[in-house]
């Protein structure tokens, strides 16, 4: 069946999948037009409602998104290049080198010059960066676990799987 036609559900219901869905704030609810079919405007809801969760959950530590994933991939791949980092994260660059020099100027990175090409440096954290990592990750879990109340495991898992495909 196309995702264009009504499902039986709304059928049955009388309504169709755009029409206003009952708000709990007291917000006047509104349609959304063809929004409501574009996967893409759902996927980006997602992200901005995981990105300010996130964000929350890592706040007592003042740890951003960008700063969190460049902390635990240095911590996997120490002595890792920036410009590896950047390539595997899908970070630009440019924004790479602010987000290292934030890190290190809190003293949680290190960059030492490389053994193997002096063009580059070499990643790695240093001890407050593991230690700050460490409670980082404990944090992260209770972010995730949100997310595991939210949608339930299985879906956690399929949704998971799904966004793997996309992933470099």
């Amino acid at each position: 069946m196309s995702d264009r036609r009504l499902s039986q559900q709304d059928v049955q219901i009388g309504r169709s999948r755009s029409t206003p869905r009952e708000q709990t704030d007291n917000r006047k609810a509104f349609d959304i037009g063809i929004l409501s079919e574009h996967l893409g405007y759902f996927i980006r809801r997602l992200q901005v409602w995981v990105f300010q969760d996130f964000i929350r959950t890592l706040a007592p530590i003042d740890i951003r998104p960008a700063q969190y994933s460049v902390l635990v991939v240095i911590a996997a791949n120490p002595g890792l290049s920036q410009s590896d980092l950047a390539d595997r994260l899908g970070i630009e660059r440019a924004r790479l080198v602010r987000v290292l020099d934030k890190l290190e100027k809190r003293r949680l990175t290190k960059r030492l010059a490389s053994r193997t090409d002096r063009r580059s440096h070499a990643l790695r954290l240093t001890r407050e960066g593991q230690k700050i990592l460490k409670r980082a990750m404990m944090l992260a879990a209770l972010h995730e676990a949100k997310l595991i109340e939210k949608l339930g495991l299985e879906e956690r898992k399929s949704m998971m799987n799904i966004l793997k495909q996309f992933e470099r």
